[in-house]
């Protein structure tokens, strides 16, 4: 399968996304238990369990499920955004997890939970593993009363031979006391390739530009996507020194366009199924 690296650049009305991970959370474990009072917290308080067999990690060490990611929402500054990983226990150990993600809109100042949407399997991976769950607060300004905010959500395999790795963004937006998906599973960041792991290999990346048009769908703006294509085939020289031979860069332009539902994404762009 074609592996693409596509890195987001936010180009309309100056926009830049913004990510984090726990730094906003504050007190997480306060948090988590307004926002789930039959949790219990675990001995060393590093985590909560829900019954039957949900687990919530307040942090993460390399190598274990992402923990709880928070961050302040630029465009409604009284309001937090906490991405919450609930990882099932009863699943044997080992390379593979399974788990949903539950979204959070907080009152900063009550703590009270504004909006909340659960999306089921998200934490799923086997040996393409997640590495880490982000919040975009970039400024999706999708309509004059609307704006959104993202979730990343990295994955990648251990493979040298064949190196895999991929970003992938969804987009979220408030409508009245729900909160609604409006984008789901863009590839935003990736690399892939063959390779013998000395230097000889194929390998292919692609960087995407995405700025806001000024044409409309159901009220919604339209997404301008362009992506870039390189590829590179190093070799060996006469020395046994490693050298690049980087290809022609090829782009070509995407339209993103709301349905009433969702924005279409491109099947070239479309994440991972988890």
């Amino acid at each position: 399968m074609l592996s693409r690296a596509l890195v987001l650049v936010l180009a309309a009305a100056s926009l830049s996304p913004a990510w984090a991970e726990a730094d906003d959370c504050g007190d997480a474990a306060a948090l988590v238990q307004q926002a789930y009072p039959r949790a219990r917290k675990s001995a060393d308080g590093a985590s909560f369990t829900l019954e039957p067999h949900t687990s919530i990690a307040l942090t993460s060490a390399y190598g274990d499920p992402p923990g709880l990611v928070c961050k302040i929402w630029p465009a409604h500054d009284d309001l937090l955004l906490v991405a919450v990983p609930l990882m099932d226990t009863s699943q044997p150990s080992g390379y593979a997890h399974a788990g949903d993600i539950e979204l959070l809109v907080i009152d900063r100042k009550s703590r009270q939970v504004r909006q909340r949407l659960l999306q089921p399997g998200l934490m799923d991976d086997d040996a393409i593993a997640i590495r880490k769950v982000e919040l975009d607060t970039g400024r999706y300004a999708l309509a004059p009363d609307v704006s959104a905010f993202g979730l990343r959500i990295e994955m990648a395999n251990n493979s040298l031979p064949n190196p895999f790795s991929e970003t992938d963004l969804r987009l979220y937006a408030v409508d009245g006391d729900a909160l609604r998906m409006v984008l789901d599973g863009l590839v935003v960041a990736g690399n892939g390739g063959e390779g013998d792991t000395n230097c000889a290999g194929s390998f292919h990346t692609s960087q995407v530009s995405l700025a806001m048009s000024p044409a409309k769908h159901h009220g919604y703006h339209d997404i301008a996507v362009v992506e870039r294509m390189d590829t590179d085939n190093p070799l060996p020289d006469s020395n046994g020194e490693c050298q690049s031979y980087p290809g022609k860069s090829v782009s070509q332009t995407y339209r993103l366009r709301y349905d009433g539902s969702r924005y279409t994404v491109p099947a070239r762009l479309k994440a991972l199924e988890p």
